[in-house]
């Protein structure tokens, strides 16, 4: 019995778009076309290809002479793999409670990537010296995993940011008591837009031994890579990858993603965009009576308090999570194809259902 014949078609409106993540928007129009090119012909597999020895250098000028980029095929492997790559078997982690190899991942990094999360309050999001040194102890206590590794996040999860400084700090810190330092960079970008720096300023320049490289939520099908800028910090990088199930062989799809966001302005733009937006939807919000934002919006995130009951109505029309549901704290995220429209409804929305 044959097949049924089918023929590809669009099964939803192109025109809809929510504030749930940046992970629902689409691929930026001109990735689509850089796949494209890449797609004629044989290269070789594994990495072994011209796209991925392309990007080394773009990533070198973004985070100097000793950058190597190593693609993945999501975030969560990107930090599994980094984070292996700098700990021991009896190696720990100190991050913030909120952070998202913590409390997203499924307990990946403890699970597949074996090693311990020794996590901090913060009332940001942030790390400091200061809130490190809670759980920076006991290296010599056999019955504790070791610190190993200091792991941050920029832009944070409740969507603030360190400043170059504040990174700096960090760095010499951990550096001075024997651990190295992660950055989790998901949004690496709006993180860059907003600070109005290169990425370089709050990363090798400040000290980060390595880092997780976003690329989907800014504009990607798929694809994110580790950069290793202090090789001396890392061990195996290249086994580590395979054995995590995160070594692509078609990997000049990923890897041309990646070099058609950095190798001119397209990261930047897409990133300017979406933390526009969102500062565009914090001020209509802030006009609504009975909504508190409850961080600065300092990326493409909005955090916000409201009556449970009207969250419930708003998501029926403009999709969105709860961040807390039992405390009424809902998360907006832009993106890079958010338009102004699009913000402007939901404010509209918002306004009715607060009047009801």
């Amino acid at each position: 019995m044959n097949p049924p014949k089918t023929d590809a078609r669009r099964h939803h409106d192109p025109d809809v778009r929510g504030f749930a993540s940046d992970n629902y928007a689409g691929a930026h129009p001109e990735v689509l076309a850089a796949l494209a090119l890449a797609n004629g012909g044989h290269q070789v597999a594994y990495g072994e290809d011209a796209y991925t020895e392309n990007l080394q250098q773009v990533v070198r000028g973004h985070f100097g002479a000793t950058a190597e980029a190593f693609p993945v095929f999501n975030g969560t492997g990107a930090n599994v793999v980094a984070l292996q790559a700098v700990t021991d078997r009896w190696g720990a982690v100190i991050c913030a409670e909120s952070a998202h190899i913590n409390v997203d991942e499924c307990g990946a990094p403890e699970r597949v990537g074996g090693l311990k999360l020794l996590t901090v309050p913060t009332p940001d999001g942030k790390l400091t010296p200061e809130l490190i040194d809670r759980q920076a102890y006991g290296w010599d206590d056999e019955h504790r995993a070791m610190p190993q590794v200091v792991s941050i996040t920029q832009s944070t999860e409740l969507g603030t940011l360190y400043t170059p400084e504040e990174i700096r700090a960090i760095c010499e810190h951990a550096h001075a008591h024997g651990m190295t330092v992660h950055l989790d960079g998901s949004r690496i970008a709006n993180a860059a837009a907003s600070l109005d720096v290169p990425m370089r300023t709050f990363t090798n320049a400040a000290g980060v031994d390595l880092l997780s490289l976003g690329g989907t939520k800014n504009g990607a099908v798929f694809g994110e890579a580790v950069v290793v800028i202090n090789p001396d910090a890392v061990r195996h990088m290249r086994h580590l990858r395979k054995l995590s199930m995160q070594l692509a062989s078609k990997m000049r799809f990923v890897s041309v993603q990646l070099e058609a966001l950095l190798a001119k302005d397209l990261w930047l733009r897409n990133a300017r965009h979406s933390n526009e937006m969102a500062q565009r939807l914090a001020e209509g919000v802030r006009a609504v009576h009975g909504v508190d934002i409850l961080y600065p919006v300092q990326s493409n995130a909005v955090f916000a308090q409201l009556p449970h009951d009207v969250a419930e109505r708003l998501q029926k029309k403009f999709r969105f999570y709860f961040w807390d549901e039992s405390a009424g704290v809902v998360r907006w995220m832009c993106s890079f194809d958010t338009r102004e429209d699009d913000v402007d409804a939901f404010v509209v929305a918002l306004k009715e259902e607060m009047a009801r």
